[in-house]
């Protein structure tokens, strides 16, 4: 449609846009995809939107799949803007929402960044996907790829929870788990992927995924009535969503439909895994890689990052910062949230409601302010969490 070329967010080298593609070939960063937004702006307004299909393909025109190829799709996205008022009430702010993406096909955000990563590796003709997985984007990519009739070869930590992994192997995945992380899970993949014909699907080792993610940020903006939020906090293991929202925001600028004025986004780690806070406070560009990882939120508990520089750049140049949040925090915070508003959050989500508390305290949110959480997954995919506690 309007997808002109690649661009390297670190050296910015030029890429084909017209087959499939990694990581830079010069400096091996994540690619961003481009298009003449310009033209696009042109074909589709604001006001088109209200007739649209209720999916984050609504925003088809800023969306790299071709207008004659069909997506491989459940319906995903559109997800609901909840108020949380009694949450926010007991903290006196007056404008808390959450982004439920646990009503998301597979119950979780990975849904949004596999339809488009998906359904591009399927016109460019790759035949087996393979991920490296803490569990959620395993899930999703094993149903977008069964739905495509693709290969799915999913690497996991031994340690995943089991709901994953069950899911995974009962959509036809290829699973292998591996003793160790998220990360050693991707050393293998990249061991093996030439050998076995793998295309790799690994969180911005692709340029894809990031743009299914980069709707939270169209459809945040379309559901407030075009104002962006105040604050906003995200669960960051990846980073992908972080670093789609802050995209979307420069393409709806760009757009003409909004304007300048960015949230502070906020990053919310595990104190037992924190390599973007670790950097943050330090005033680093990069993050260096979290030794001993740990924590019952399998989805932040990655190491190291290859968009730690991206993330560190939309937090500073945004105003905001990064938080780590302790395990036993999460739980606690997850039965507040479901007792107040019915929600069974995944702790990931979790730990931004208790980082919005310590926040708050500091007087870092004004009561006045629209703040929106992110829940980026469903609570019962980690029931392991809470049998014990």
């Amino acid at each position: 449609m309007f997808l002109t070329h690649l661009d390297c967010t670190w050296c910015g080298l030029r890429h084909d846009a017209s087959r499939l593609q990694n990581l830079c070939l010069a400096c091996h960063k994540p690619l961003f995809a481009v298009y003449d937004l310009a033209a696009a702006g042109r074909v589709l307004t604001r006001e088109m939107l209200t007739n649209r299909e209720k999916s984050l393909w609504r925003y088809r025109e800023v969306l790299p799949l071709p207008a004659n190829v069909e997506p491989v799709t459940f319906g995903e996205g559109w997800t609901p803007l909840l108020p949380a008022v009694r949450f926010g009430n007991r903290l006196g702010l007056s404008r808390l929402w959450i982004k439920d993406e646990a009503q998301n096909p597979t119950q979780s955000f990975k849904a949004r960044g596999m339809t488009v990563a998906v359904s591009m590796a399927k016109h460019f003709g790759a035949c087996k996907l393979a991920v490296p997985s803490a569990g959620n984007a395993g899930g999703a990519l094993a149903a977008y790829a069964a739905r495509a009739g693709l290969e799915a070869h999913i690497f996991m930590p031994r340690d995943t929870p089991r709901a994953n992994i069950v899911e995974c192997r009962e959509l036809g995945a290829h699973v292998t788990l591996i003793n160790g992380l998220i990360t050693d899970c991707g050393t293998e993949i990249a061991r093996r992927k030439i050998a076995e014909g793998w295309f790799d699907m690994s969180t911005l080792k692709e340029p894809y995924r990031v743009e299914g993610k980069k709707t939270l940020g169209y459809e945040l903006a379309e559901q407030l009535g075009w104002q962006l939020p105040d604050v906003i906090l995200y669960p960051t293991g990846g980073g992908t969503g972080l670093i789609g929202m802050w995209k979307a925001f420069d393409e709806m600028e760009a757009l003409g439909w909004i304007g300048e004025k960015r949230p502070r986004m906020f990053s919310v780690q595990a104190a037992g895994c924190a390599p973007i806070a670790r950097a943050f406070d330090a005033g680093e560009t990069t993050a260096t890689e979290f030794p001993d990882a740990h924590t019952c939120a399998s989805g932040l508990r990655v190491p190291k990052a290859v968009g730690d520089f991206l993330m560190l750049r939309i937090l500073r140049e945004s105003g905001g910062g990064a938080l780590t949040v302790e395990d036993n925090e999460m739980i606690r915070s997850t039965r507040e949230v479901g007792s107040s508003e019915g929600l069974f959050v995944a702790p990931e989500g979790a730990a931004c409601f208790a980082a919005l508390k310590a926040l708050f305290a500091a007087g870092r949110i004004a009561a006045e302010e629209c703040v929106v959480i992110f829940n980026t997954g469903a609570g019962i995919k980690y029931i392991e969490c809470y049998e014990t506690a």
